[in-house]
């Protein structure tokens, strides 16, 4: 899933507020396919992880329960021009990242 991610991180008086929406579908495994009366197969991220160089500023465990294309909003102390990574593994082993310069 290449590019999924939108990212963005801005520094103010020692802060970085990251903003980041993901294209993800999150699909719980428990809803049925109005066509088939099948069950739509779990699909859903389960890590995501926000580092800046080796240190890690955000991590979370996520199920099925989190909304399809979620929204993620965090902050952590840091500064202008520091390079932030986020990334993201699903259910079914795919997973992408994405890289943004704080400003």
């Amino acid at each position: 899933m290449a590019n999924s991610i939108k990212l963005r991180a801005k520094a103010s008086k020692g802060s970085v507020t990251v903003k980041a929406l993901i294209n993800h579908p999150m699909e719980t495994g428990l809803r049925k396919d109005q066509k088939t009366g099948k069950l739509i197969p779990a699909h859903h991220i389960q890590e995501v992880v926000a580092k800046v160089g080796d240190k890690t500023v955000m991590e979370a465990v996520w199920g099925g329960a989190i909304s399809t294309n979620p929204y993620l909003s965090f902050m952590f102390s840091g500064a202008k021009g520091d390079t932030l990574t986020l990334s993201w593994v699903d259910n079914t082993g795919a997973s992408d990242s994405d890289s943004v310069e704080v400003s």
